[in-house]
């Protein structure tokens, strides 16, 4: 699970760690309107910040080889990657939500993409079974309980427990695993590359009414081949395939993917660059380029990753960064399908649907990498 000197623990007491919180969520000057005072003191709030993002690493590798050695014992097909939290997306947390820095469930998250919900199912009983960690409060079942926007997923916080002397300094952080199927990621990562693209927090639900009502269709279709229950209020199977067929028709959503898929940049060579690295930052610019930075450490993305993120907080500059783990460099496409525009899986069953057949389960369709 790599030496301890990777993992930094907190340096600033938790009291520190909640004041940097209730500042995060306030508005902060950037651009020629900071002082020099103000500039010193954002650092200062960013660097607690990050040092508590920090000290999430440990526990969040811990429970991410942890579900690895489950998936592997039931002999499961499926995949998985983790990532510390973008300060961007803990900042609006914070605004939005009544959490506070310091009792976030998701500073540190583990992602599980199954094959098929029989998957999903047999993974979460065996770690209720028996896991290291303790699970934090309820468990957040999106699957049968789907939310209004049609999210599908389901969520478990675990509570780090240390296994020695060593490893105290990280007891009780707290880390979201999300365990879906590959059907139910094809669905959220395409709402984030619709929302990406257009500029549209879709995920949140933000953005065109027609896309918003179609994600929602699309999750109930989803939820329908799976045998899992739709979320309250969705139209029965031939009003859902009815209305998705009008929105297609009316904006064009197909085409639109495809778009997405084909006017998304990224250097085709950057598998075989980074052949021996675990750790990927992850860049989306305005023009739809992205770029992909390989590093042997997490610590090393990390730093880097705080460098962009002062950048985009404190100069107002229009980027996203994300720091991502994954096994091998081929599954970064797979996992973040979002960022590199590859919807293949979702607007093939959407062209499915819309001409009467079923959606289905199967492998991704794989990214036709466009060269820059």
């Amino acid at each position: 699970m790599g030496s301890m000197t990777e993992y930094p623990r907190l340096v600033y007491s938790r009291k520190a760690v909640r004041k940097a919180g209730d500042r995060l969520a306030e508005p902060i000057q950037f651009g020629l309107d900071i002082t020099a005072g103000q500039y010193v003191d954002a650092l200062e709030i960013f660097s607690i910040a990050n040092s508590w993002r920090d000290s999430h690493f440990l526990p969040m590798r811990s429970v991410r080889f942890s579900v690895g050695h489950h998936m592997r014992a039931l002999r499961l097909k499926g995949d998985m990657a983790s990532r510390p939290k973008r300060m961007a997306s803990i900042r609006r947390k914070l605004r939005e939500s009544t959490t506070n820095l310091d009792t976030m469930n998701d500073i540190g998250g583990c992602r599980a993409i199954m094959a098929d919900i029989k998957g999903v199912r047999s993974l979460l009983a065996s770690m209720r079974d028996k896991f290291p960690h303790e699970i934090h409060s309820r468990e957040f079942n999106y699957i049968d309980e789907p939310k209004p926007d049609g999210y599908r997923s389901h969520h478990i916080v675990f509570k780090y427990r240390p296994r020695d002397a060593d490893t105290e300094a990280f007891e009780g952080r707290r880390i979201e695993l999300q365990v879906r199927t590959r059907l139910q990621h094809s669905w959220a990562t395409a709402v984030e590359a619709v929302g990406l693209f257009r500029g549209q927090d879709l995920k949140h639900g933000k953005g065109e009414q027609d896309w918003l009502r179609l994600f929602q269709l699309m999750s109930a279709e989803f939820a329908h081949v799976e045998q899992c229950p739709v979320h309250i209020g969705a139209p029965d199977h031939k009003d859902r395939v009815r209305e998705l067929r009008d929105i297609n028709k009316r904006i064009g959503a197909t085409s639109i993917l495809d778009d997405i898929k084909n006017l998304t940049h990224y250097p085709e060579n950057f598998v075989q660059t980074a052949e021996k690295s675990r750790y990927y930052l992850l860049q989306y610019g305005e023009d739809h380029n992205v770029t992909t930075q390989p590093f042997r450490t997490l610590m090393l993305g990390a730093r880097t990753l705080e460098q962009i993120e002062k950048k985009i907080e404190l100069r107002g500059i229009e980027a996203k960064a994300v720091l991502v783990e994954v096994d091998k460099a081929e599954k970064l496409v797979e996992m973040y399908p979002n960022y590199f525009g590859d919807v293949s899986l979702f607007v093939s069953n959407l062209k499915s649907i819309c001409t009467g057949k079923a959606a289905i389960e199967y492998s991704l369709a794989p990214q036709k990498v466009v060269a820059p």
